[in-house]
């Protein structure tokens, strides 16, 4: 175990942040405590659990910046429990806050604690929460229905028995430490730790004050949380609620009133975790039955005990009667009628959002719907037939030709798997931009439909179609087309007017297809995780398209620019600015003649439009095409290789765009160009702040863009170091081999 280096420092309140593979959530969590600036006497001690991602890097980043974060490094891993014993341990704070990585608090909220914990000097302050789901939607949690917000009083739970009935987590608890120390109370092991330490802090406190201010966002992840995770470990229930009858025995008779509460409460929260289908697996039901019986008649209070009313009661008495079958069926019964009636609900109200991007077979004539019909019925015909052990289907852009991580990663598996027939699809309008002699379907044909349906792989930077059926046996692999900078996936929904037209539950059933995930670096795989959240195996290889970049040779680049019609005395100026999907149409404020001279005599701009929308990149010179002509401008927009544009650009200029990673790994200056940057980060989202870890220069004017230029900011030193930072950062896998990378692991099966 490594401890954390340097003196403690006095606090009001220490965080303690158990981490294990919340990578795509840890910086959320992290941000929201160190992020609010009107508290700052906090510590956070982050307990790396041994975590097998890169969690371990993203608290050595925020330790570096900040030092009021404490990191503790496991040479094993303990759990979750032992975990949040080992930071108690370490804490120098007058009160301590459980905190679960994947969780994160709400914006403001730690003034509001700070103030109660000051004002009345609780042993247990009780704080409210929502749940926040993957689709983000926000449950309230009841607290206030409960329990009021107490102010200035103070209450222990003989006085205020309904205590007890709120939720029995950690982190929504801020304890004295001296108190927590006075008790002795650890965490015990296991899953369900939180109830042998929840239920004995409210047990013993004389001093809880419940403040109604939402504190922590509850996250309900999609995959991977306990609750919804089918396993015989939901048996580690029994031995933390038997810990809270025995910790109440040792405290002698005093406690004795208080037996019928938390009997009333472990009943209830043994049916809560029998009656989840999602939890114990069917055969082990009874078992868990049986258990619940035992701990009945065992912790059952002498004085006897009233049983609830309604179906709750009626479960109950099965239960202290001992009735398995009758349990069952009554069970079963319930989750019926609430399957069904959801099931109705979802069919009335759940709304069909438009396609954000039109597929290629258009459905808009009766004749044609006729034609789709045919084909979609013969890809479902294809679809019995056996599986081509030999074909790999791929694609990228929405068909739009042969390009990015696909056509890399096709070019090595021609090499090392010649025996794997590659097959590209693209739309009709497309063909003829194929390089010569690759084999190729096009979009809606019947063979399209047919290699569809039989393909052993399939390999995309996007998405195949909603109809896509994932078939057992086939192998899906999403290379993505960019690290993000801009937020993605189910994180859109924070941002809505980014995200108009998205079908989340439609998007993540094309997730749900996916096998594998190539990543460029790791914090795209963190971000990814967040976004796209499903079983798929991460592939953390580097991005193929970038291949060539590392590769290339002075030869390569001088017949790239050759062909592009540039002089070797080029001050080549590569400018691409990135889709705005909440301003269609905008485009920030550029103008090519004045920006050439701000470069020199020696300037060439090349101006690349993105391909969703083409026509928002500024103003051209006329006539002025790459490879042709005098002009100074070139529109490369419709240029089928970024990569020889990259290539021959001697210098980036971009805004949010992903090109500036794929550019950093030739190292060459790179200037951020983001007029409308605080507009783009409120209303799209990003994940990364660009003008902080700005790969270069720096601007967000037009004018400054010029004087960059002008006064060779865009050489400096300055400029260069932050370029070292930014590649060290995100470019450490581009090494030239990331497509070798994917073909052995995704063809080959090495390393799996």
């Amino acid at each position: 175990m490594t401890l954390p280096a340097g003196p403690a420092r006095t606090a009001l309140i220490s965080f303690v942040v158990p981490v294990y593979r919340v990578q795509g959530y840890l910086r959320e969590c992290l941000d929201s405590i160190l992020g609010q600036p009107s508290v700052r006497d906090v510590e956070v001690i982050a307990v790396n659990d041994c975590s097998p991602d890169s969690c371990g890097e993203i608290i050595a980043e925020y330790a570096a910046r900040d030092d009021r974060l404490r990191v503790v490094t496991l040479d094993a891993n303990v759990g979750l429990g032992e975990a949040r014993n080992i930071g108690l341990d370490l804490a120098t704070g007058t009160y301590v806050w459980f905190l679960d990585s994947d969780d994160f608090l709400a914006q403001g909220c730690l003034a509001a604690v700070a103030a109660r914990l000051r004002a009345v000097e609780p042993e247990v302050l009780v704080v409210d929460h929502v749940r926040l789901r993957w689709n983000n939607s926000v449950g309230s949690s009841g607290m206030a229905r409960v329990v009021p917000d107490t102010g200035a009083e103070l209450h222990s739970v003989r006085e205020r028995p309904e205590l007890i009935r709120l939720l029995h987590t950690a982190w929504n608890k801020v304890v004295r430490r001296e108190f927590l120390a006075g008790l002795g109370l650890r965490f015990g092991p296991g899953w369900y730790e939180d109830v042998s330490f929840s239920y004995p802090v409210l047990l013993a406190a004389r001093r809880i004050s419940v403040l109604d201010v939402v504190c922590v966002n509850y996250r309900q992840r999609r995959s991977g949380a306990i609750t919804g995770t089918r396993d015989d470990r939901h048996f580690e229930v029994f031995p933390h609620w038997r810990r809270v009858f025995e910790l109440m025995g040792r405290w002698g008779p005093g406690y004795d009133d208080l037996r019928p509460l938390i009997f009333e409460r472990m009943i209830w929260h043994y049916l809560i975790v029998l009656g989840n289908g999602r939890r114990v697996s069917p055969h082990l039901r009874r078992l868990f039955f049986e258990q619940v019986v035992a701990d009945y008649r065992r912790w059952l209070p002498p004085g006897g005990y009233r049983l609830p009313d309604g179906v709750n009661g009626l479960k109950q008495r099965l239960v202290a009667g001992g009735h398995w079958w009758p349990y069952a069926l009554l069970r079963a019964l319930h989750r019926c009628r609430g399957s069904l009636s959801g099931r109705a609900r979802r069919v009335v109200t759940a709304p069909r959002a438009a396609a954000r991007i039109p597929w290629p077979v258009p459905v808009t004539r009766a004749g044609r719907l006729g034609r789709t019909a045919l084909l979609r019925g013969y890809y479902h015909l294809q679809l019995r037939r056996p599986l081509d052990r030999t074909l790999a289907l791929y694609a990228a852009y929405w068909y739009r030709g042969y390009a990015c991580n696909p056509a890399a990663i096709h070019a090595r598996a021609a090499e090392l798997v010649p025996e794997v027939r590659g097959v590209w699809v693209v739309r009709r309008d497309r063909v003829a931009g194929l390089p010569d002699g690759v084999p190729y379907v096009v979009a809606g044909s019947r063979p399209y439909f047919r290699a569809l349906a039989r393909a052993r792989w399939l390999v995309n930077n996007v998405n195949f179609p909603d109809y896509v059926v994932k078939r057992r046996g086939s192998v899906h692999v999403q290379t993505h087309h960019g690290t993000p900078v801009k937020v993605m996936g189910l994180d859109q929904q924070r941002y809505p007017h980014g995200a108009a037209g998205l079908d989340f539950p439609r998007l993540l059933r094309r997730i749900d297809r996916w096998d594998y995930s190539v990543t460029a670096n790791t914090f795209s795989t963190q971000m990814w995780e967040r976004a796209y959240p499903a079983g798929y195996v991460t592939l953390e290889t580097g991005y193929p398209r970038n291949d060539r970049l590392v590769n290339a040779d002075s030869a390569e680049v001088a017949a790239v620019r050759a062909r592009l019609g540039l002089a070797p005395g080029d001050r080549v100026v590569l400018y691409a600015p990135t889709h705005r999907e909440h301003q269609p149409g905008y485009a920030p404020p550029f103008d090519p003649g004045a920006f050439l001279g701000a470069v020199g005599p020696a300037g060439r701009l090349l101006v690349r439009g993105h391909y969703l929308d083409p026509d928002a990149a500024p103003a051209r010179d006329a006539g002025a095409t790459a490879g042709t002509g005098p002009g100074r401008v070139a529109d490369v927009t419709g240029h089928p290789s970024v990569e020889d544009l990259y290539l021959a650009a001697d210098v980036l200029v971009t805004d949010y765009s992903s090109a500036m990673f794929d550019y950093a790994t030739l190292d060459r200056p790179i200037v951020i160009y983001a007029p409308d940057w605080d507009d783009y980060r409120r209303e799209r989202g990003v994940y990364l702040d660009v003008l902080a870890e700005a790969p270069g220069a720096m601007t967000t004017s037009f004018p400054a863009l010029l004087d960059a230029f002008r006064t060779g900011a865009v050489d400096g030193a300055d400029a260069a170091r932050a370029r070292r930072r930014f590649r060290d950062r995100f470019c450490a896998l581009d090494d030239g081999r990331a497509a070798e990378r994917v073909v052995r692991r995704v063809f080959l099966g090495e390393g799996d």
